[in-house]
């Protein structure tokens, strides 16, 4: 039961309001006093003749013009629609404490932490948001304030801004602060025109998974530093894509981006690209600048690194070291301000270890490592990235986007994509030129037939060389096995074999605990 008591200012009055609730045992439950001559009252319901006596005993209070029973506090229906505009928000609103803990959430921040109202309220805004420290920002200035943040590797921009109460005196005081987290949105590029090997930022890597989550959250910070970064993943993950979205990110990118492939590159000419020559070397009078010289101040990739010559490797270690070089036929030596990002297919380790990658070019360049995942082990992106793929190539090809097969998502997750996303694109803008009026289906991407030899769960994969098959057989044994005999002894007993041999095996195949 809520009353409106419309009444004078006088001095009293709301005691003699109080004091006839008390006298029938009637609990309060709220009271609200409008400063223009209303007194709000929050009570439990009571029977209706109760009521109807307590009406009258209230208007014959001096002062008392009127009184009436009404639905709602005022406060009420300003709270409900205050809750009710948050929670309409697109973008991520927290209330938070003078003790740095969530008061209140609205459901796009519920949605984005993937909490509910229980869960959030009361726990510290830093677990949530570890970048911003609260206690500086409440030890500090406690002014409105704009940040960048990353959260589940994705970019948002972060407002803080302070709530202070004015008090009699005339005095504010902080009371708590406001915090709104919404999506950065940097660019306006088209969806449809977004290629693989994009040289755009991070806003353009497509994944839902967990494991694609992770390599991004983590890319971005890697990228802001100047130490050499290694990138690892199988062919078609895109490693040249991540190099180029670090550059961007970086505060190099508005220099050069400068990719040499060590793969099947004679040694001479691989110096030559690196390095540059002097004048008067290789009938040149002028002499030409390498790859360093000409991406000083931004970042050189070095791809396929574990595929570099022993002697172009010692060159690549020195300059490591201290950024200085020779061209080809000079004595002087230069300097250059270059961050190396090399990639590679290979375990490194399992180089080294065998003599085949030198050991202190390998722990120079191990510094900072992103392996990417690939796409048979993130099963749950293959699906945004068909999206991306049938968009991009369906408008380069003048064509609407078909309608997908109900099936066709099944069929390529079941698919192992050894050339990963190389692979599902190409096959992609191949089966748009096939399809007509119909759906786009499994038979159109023509996917290379494997022969299935039952073996409990395993499978036999029958394209590639020989080599190939039983490498791929031999994994698939040994990441079985692993999860019911989860460390490298346990397994080498189980197979009969000695343990430095299926550590080995283990660190080659790159195999982990699932």
């Amino acid at each position: 039961m809520r009353l409106e008591v419309i009444c004078e200012d006088r001095l009293g009055l709301t005691r003699e309001l109080l004091d006839i609730l008390a006298s029938r045992n009637i609990d309060l439950r709220g009271i609200e006093i409008d400063v223009i001559g209303i007194i709000y009252l929050n009570c439990p319901d009571i029977d209706f003749e109760t009521f109807s006596e307590l009406m009258g005993e209230i208007r014959r209070i001096s002062g008392v013009k009127d009184v009436r029973k009404i639905q709602f506090m005022p406060m009420e229906r300003h709270n409900t629609e205050l809750i009710s505009l948050l929670n309409n928000l697109p973008d991520s609103v927290l209330a938070i404490n003078l003790k740095g803990a969530v008061d209140m959430a609205n459901q796009s921040a519920l949605s984005l932490f993937n909490q509910t109202s229980t869960q959030m309220i009361g726990q510290q805004i830093s677990n949530l948001v570890p970048s911003f420290n609260f206690t500086r920002w409440i030890e500090g200035s406690k002014a409105r304030s704009r940040d960048q943040i990353v959260l589940d590797g994705l970019d948002y921009t972060l407002e803080v801004m302070p709530v202070y109460i004015t008090g009699e005196s005339k005095e504010s005081t902080l009371a708590s602060a406001m915090m709104i987290i919404r999506a950065f949105k940097p660019s306006t590029y088209p969806f449809d025109d977004v290629p693989l090997h994009s040289n755009l930022g991070f806003e353009h890597f497509v994944g839902v998974s967990n494991r694609h989550k992770t390599l991004i959250n983590q890319a971005k910070k890697l990228s802001t530093l100047d130490q050499p970064l290694m990138i690892e993943g199988e062919t078609g993950t895109g490693k040249e894509m991540l190099a180029r979205a670090c550059h961007n990110r970086s505060d190099r990118s508005d220099n050069p981006f400068l990719v040499l492939s060590c793969a099947s590159m004679p040694d001479d000419v691989a110096e030559t690209e690196l390095f540059g020559h002097a004048p008067g070397s290789f009938n040149h009078e002028s002499g030409s600048k390498g790859i360093f010289e000409q991406a000083n101040g931004g970042t050189v990739f070095l791809d396929e690194i574990g595929e570099m010559s022993p002697h172009l490797q010692i060159k690549l270690l020195r300059f490591l070291q201290d950024g200085t070089f020779r061209r080809v036929g000079e004595e002087h030596e230069m300097h250059v301000d270059v961050r190396v990002i090399a990639s590679t297919r290979h375990q490194l380790d399992v180089l080294a270890e065998s003599g085949q990658f030198r050991e202190d070019l390998y722990y120079r360049l191990n510094v900072l490592t992103l392996r990417i995942p690939p796409l048979r082990e993130r099963p749950s992106d293959i699906q945004p990235l068909l999206e991306l793929f049938v968009a991009k190539h369906s408008h380069k090809l003048g064509m609407s986007r078909p309608r997908l097969a109900d099936d066709l998502l099944d069929q390529l997750v079941q698919y192992q994509w050894p050339g990963n996303m190389r692979q599902l694109d190409n096959m992609v803008l191949r089966a748009l030129t096939e399809v007509q009026d119909e759906p786009l289906s499994v038979s159109q991407f023509h996917l290379p037939q494997m022969e299935q030899i039952n073996s409990g769960n395993a499978s036999i994969k029958l394209d590639g060389s020989l080599d190939e098959i039983m490498k791929d057989y031999e994994f698939q044994v040994l990441d079985r096995l692993y999860q019911s005999f989860p460390s490298s002894r346990k397994l080498a007993k189980r197979l009969d074999v000695s343990h430095t041999s299926i550590a080995n095996k283990l660190r080659e195949y790159g195999i982990r605990k699932h």
